[in-house]
């Protein structure tokens, strides 16, 4: 059959089991902007919306003007404008895969060369949340401190033209001013990205820049705004071609802009919003008062996890993170890590059996039904996830030796090519001298340890430059395979 072009118009022509909006879209207008529309957060809080909506007629107010801050992201709205902010979320399980038609947005916007259209969202008084997914990259931070880095080229841009931000810290800082100025009531600000304390690096951020503008700003942001941090869970890949060409054949819907996700879904947010918030809670979001123990064992169990798996994955010549897990030594690798090194490190967590839950970090990483590449893991995830728990572990006198593995396979992909000698993408803020330091370097980790950047005092720590160096030698001279089995065989796992 031929495919349906996904818009309003064209909803009722969409057969069974695609599941379209049962609310009224024209109703839903703009409560929320969001910064940072990629595929996570359509799979995950514009799909808790969504599902609000479905509940509750008052929910429409709740819809979310979605913006692209980066030149590339003009796709975002190329897409999706035509789509009248539609799109077709699949939650793919190991045997079976629901498709829904998700209608929470009210608005794209693109920003990536002006940030104009943004400020004039903002502006509305009925947006009361800005929330972010920009990944740790996007708050321009000095990747020791965790602190805003004033010489960050965005923040050195926002402080030349005020009025005309690009960084999503400058945004928020702007939009802040802005309602200062014009005496309306200030919004929430959200970060949903992935760093610990996640609502504090923000705020911070925020305050820094705000400060070197004008400290009477962020006074005021300081006394009104609020910050809360959050904890999201969702394995949402990259849309690839085939998954479009799919979605049409299978289901008869066009679409220009998919999004395909596991089925497990999580968010555990701090309940601080002066300003109003949808009651999240009735689709599944649990408010609590501190979300650190939530967000701790998030990043220490599933992040850290997976950037362990996607760096020897990758060297180990995998694909997927599926592909990886079905591995036997990788499995068995995974597993200890969480068990005996970044595990003990954890906070309690209350009503989480941890064990269960480790459990099912396994079975979820191993889903054949969701393609995610160990190239976007190795991508986007921070490598503050493996140096946190290795900070702490070396603070409390306990071993590193998988943390070492891992960080020792992240160090050998910064070569920029792969044991084949084939070329791997390195896309990073530092890639250039990431590069250089691992061809000075080589199997000796200290050049790039010595990154103070990312690494601080850690990286000269030699109860891990010792086991890091041991690994990283043997990942040059042995290859990733053997290395493996060797550290299976020493560690006993």
């Amino acid at each position: 059959m031929q495919p349906i072009q996904l818009n309003r118009a064209n909803l009722a022509q969409l057969q069974a089991p695609v599941v379209v909006p049962g609310f009224d879209l024209a109703g839903v207008v703009p409560g929320i902007v969001h910064l940072g529309l990629g595929n996570f957060h359509r799979a995950h809080m514009a799909r808790y919306t969504h599902d609000l909506m479905e509940r509750r007629p008052d929910a429409l107010q709740w819809g979310i003007v979605g913006a692209g801050l980066m030149p590339g992201d003009r796709r975002m709205q190329e897409s999706l404008a035509p789509q009248d902010g539609l799109y077709t979320l699949v939650e793919r399980s190991f045997t079976d895969e629901t498709v829904t038609v998700i209608g929470s947005l009210a608005g794209v916007v693109f920003a990536g060369e002006d940030s104009t259209a943004l400020l004039d969202a903002i502006d509305q008084p009925a947006i009361r949340i800005v929330s972010l997914t920009v990944t740790e990259n996007g708050y321009c931070l000095n990747r020791a401190t965790k602190r805003l880095d004033p010489e960050h080229p965005l923040i050195r841009a926002d402080l030349a033209h005020p009025g005309r931000p690009s960084s999503a810290v400058g945004i928020v800082v702007e939009a802040y001013r802005r309602r200062r100025s014009s005496g309306a009531p200030p919004f929430t600000a959200m970060c949903c990205d992935n760093i610990q304390h996640n609502g504090e690096v923000l705020r911070d951020a925020v305050l820094a820049l705000a400060g070197l503008r004008d400290p009477a700003l962020a006074a005021w942001i300081a006394e009104h705004g609020s910050f809360p941090s959050s904890m999201v869970d969702r394995i949402t890949p990259v849309t690839a071609a085939a998954d479009v060409a799919a979605l049409a054949d299978r289901h008869g819907i066009e679409d220009r802009w998919p999004v395909f996700a596991e089925t497990f879904t999580q968010w555990v947010i701090e309940d601080r919003f002066p300003a109003g918030r949808p009651p999240w809670e009735e689709v599944g979001a649990q408010f609590v008062a501190d979300v650190a123990p939530y967000e701790f064992m998030k990043l220490r169990l599933l992040n850290a996890s997976h950037l362990a798996v996607s760096g020897m994955g990758r060297l180990a010549g995998y694909v997927t993170i599926d592909e990886a897990m079905a591995d036997p030594l990788i499995t068995r690798y995974m597993g200890a890590l969480m068990d005996r090194e970044t595990g003990p490190t954890l906070l309690p967590v209350p009503g989480i059996d941890l064990g269960r839950y480790k459990a099912t970090l396994v079975e979820r990483f191993a889903n054949p039904a969701i393609k995610d590449t160990v190239e976007r893991v190795n991508t986007d995830a921070p490598l503050n996830v493996l140096v946190d728990p290795i900070r702490d572990r070396l603070r409390a006198g306990g071993g590193v030796e998988l943390l070492a593995l891992a960080l020792a396979a992240w160090l050998r992909r910064m070569r920029g090519e792969d044991e084949q000698g084939q070329a791997i993408d390195i896309r990073h803020p530092l890639a250039a001298l990431l590069r250089e330091k691992a061809m000075e370097g080589g199997p000796d980790p200290r050049p790039l340890l010595g990154i103070t950047q990312l690494f601080g005092e850690t990286g000269t720590d030699a109860r891990l430059i010792e086991p890091v160096g041991r690994w990283l030698a043997s990942l040059y001279g042995r290859g990733s395979r053997e290395t493996l089995a060797e550290a299976s065989r020493h560690l006993n796992f």
